[in-house]
């Protein structure tokens, strides 16, 4: 046997054992050593600031994050209606206070009653926010922001997302993204663009020294639909097996462009997305791996989203959410076999946390929870 058929059987071999045939782990692995090669030596300012922890430890102290999305009606409540936190500063507070580390936006607003106004995607907004993160020991790692839709660039988007990139170093961040799928398209001509789109924005982030990221739900990961016969608008139907989002992966530049899953709707499309109707017609059945997506490429993951589930196949996702360490996902496992120990940062996010009118407290109650089961989390 050859060196390189070698090398292609053991690639099979390690494929199989996370999930992915032959082609997609060899795809999903192009440009690994280049990815690494960058990583030493572009933005890692996040791993480099890492806490370290003893005791099987999986995430820690300086790696517990939340994104603010989860508690956005604090952030958002008028703050003379409430004892509770409410706006930026006082939530800030609260969640520094409940001893998480980092914090990922999701946007710059809050009441027009909070302090500072409602409005904070200023460079004047930036530099309070950043005043209130070093006051209580917070460190900003991302923000689901602005991401232009047009293609190719116009300037009034451009120069929104230059200020996206100005506002990040403010804030410290070490990496900007979205909290969308970088298209929504099942067919392979709009990833193709998809690609283009993210490789030339990530160029411009790399350039700031920022680490540019999108984010998956459960669709990013149904199959690409590349080839079979043609629809009437001429395209195609059926698919060689390869997941939307991992195409993406092998589209785009490891050292300009990367991932944040979020692992609850990596679940969700584990749970959702088993069959495709491969090009020949036929019906094949191919298990979506979380897990061994992460392993093969652990470094074009700097971020996660720790969203918990509870498993109910009575409903059309497969899982509730709940607050993390209440669900059915195995994280122990997840964050112990991840690889790249000390460079990830995972963000606590929980979309249904806010409790309305009968329980506003509800979002900050879970986000002291899960912050305690990500603490106890050990290897």
């Amino acid at each position: 046997m050859s060196a390189y058929e070698e090398e292609m059987e053991t690639a099979g071999n390690l494929g199989r054992r996370l999930g992915l045939n032959r082609r997609q782990f060899l795809a999903a692995t192009t440009g690994m050593a280049a990815a690494a090669a960058v990583a030493a030596a572009g933005p890692m300012k996040s791993a480099a600031r890492a806490a370290t922890a003893g005791n099987g430890v999986l995430v820690p102290p300086g790696k517990r994050g939340i994104i603010l999305y989860t508690v956005r009606d604090a952030v958002s409540r008028d703050p003379r209606s409430t004892t509770l936190p409410s706006g930026f500063r006082p939530v800030l507070e609260e969640l520094s206070r409940i001893g998480y580390k980092q914090v990922e936006f999701a946007g710059y607003a809050q009441h027009a009653n909070a302090e500072g106004g409602a409005n904070l995607e200023t460079v004047e907004g930036a530099r309070l926010l950043r005043t209130w993160l070093d006051d209580n020991g917070l460190e900003a790692e991302g923000n689901h922001g602005f991401i232009p839709g047009s293609w190719p660039l116009n300037q009034a988007d451009l120069d929104r997302f230059k200020l996206h990139l100005e506002i990040a170093n403010i804030l410290g961040m070490s990496h900007v993204g979205t909290g969308n799928d970088p298209t929504g398209s099942a067919y392979k001509a709009d990833w193709d663009v998809a690609a283009d789109k993210w490789n030339t924005l990530g160029e411009l982030a790399t350039a700031a020294g920022l680490k540019l990221y999108t984010h998956n739900h459960d669709v990013a990961y149904s199959f690409l639909l590349d080839s079979g016969p043609l629809d009437a608008q001429g395209r195609p139907t059926r698919s060689s097996g390869i997941r939307r989002l991992e195409y993406f992966l092998s589209q785009t530049d490891p050292g300009k462009v990367w991932l944040e899953m979020d692992i609850f709707w990596a679940h969700v499309a584990q749970y959702k997305y088993k069959t495709y109707t491969a090009p020949d017609g036929s019906t094949q059945t191919q298990v979506f791996n979380p897990l061994g997506v992460v392993q093969a490429q652990t470094m074009r993951f700097p971020l996660f989203h720790a969203k918990d589930g509870k498993i109910n196949t009575a409903t059309s996702n497969g899982y509730d959410m709940v607050p993390f360490g209440t669900g059915d996902i195995d994280y122990k496992s997840f964050f112990s076999q991840m690889g790249a120990k000390g460079y990830h940062n995972p963000m606590y996010e929980q979309d249904n946390a806010p409790g309305g009118t009968a329980n506003p407290a509800q979002s900050l109650e879970y986000s002291k929870l899960s912050y305690d089961n990500i603490a106890k989390l050990r290897g």
